[in-house]
């Protein structure tokens, strides 16, 4: 039996998920909003992995719901980066309070 049980995991996964909803409510820049947004999902990620160890460890239901998450974190990422940079160069700014700028 390993030291890490459930509680544990499921611990540091809300840790996580509660640090990445800080960034997001409190934050204005862009980078740093796509940042929490990624620790959001990297949360939830170790709570599938977690809970197919422990509950359900002769299914992969978990790691197969990980893995999808990763490649639209990915995705999403690569969309979000890509529209950061064009915003900087329209506006010379990703901070999120010179949205009202950003309006035709």
């Amino acid at each position: 039996m390993s030291p890490v049980g459930l509680n544990h995991i499921l611990f540091l996964s809300s840790a996580l998920f509660f640090i990445g909803v800080y960034g997001f409510l409190t934050r204005r820049n862009l980078v740093t909003l796509l940042m929490s947004i990624e620790l959001i999902l990297n949360s939830v990620n170790i709570n599938f992995v977690a809970f197919n160890k422990y509950l359900y460890p002769e299914n992969l239901d978990g790691l197969f719901f990980s893995i999808f998450i990763i490649a639209i974190a990915a995705a999403e990422a690569a969309v979000a980066i890509a529209i950061i940079i064009n915003l900087y160069r329209s506006h010379q700014s990703i901070d999120v309070e010179d949205a009202d700028s950003l309006r035709y």
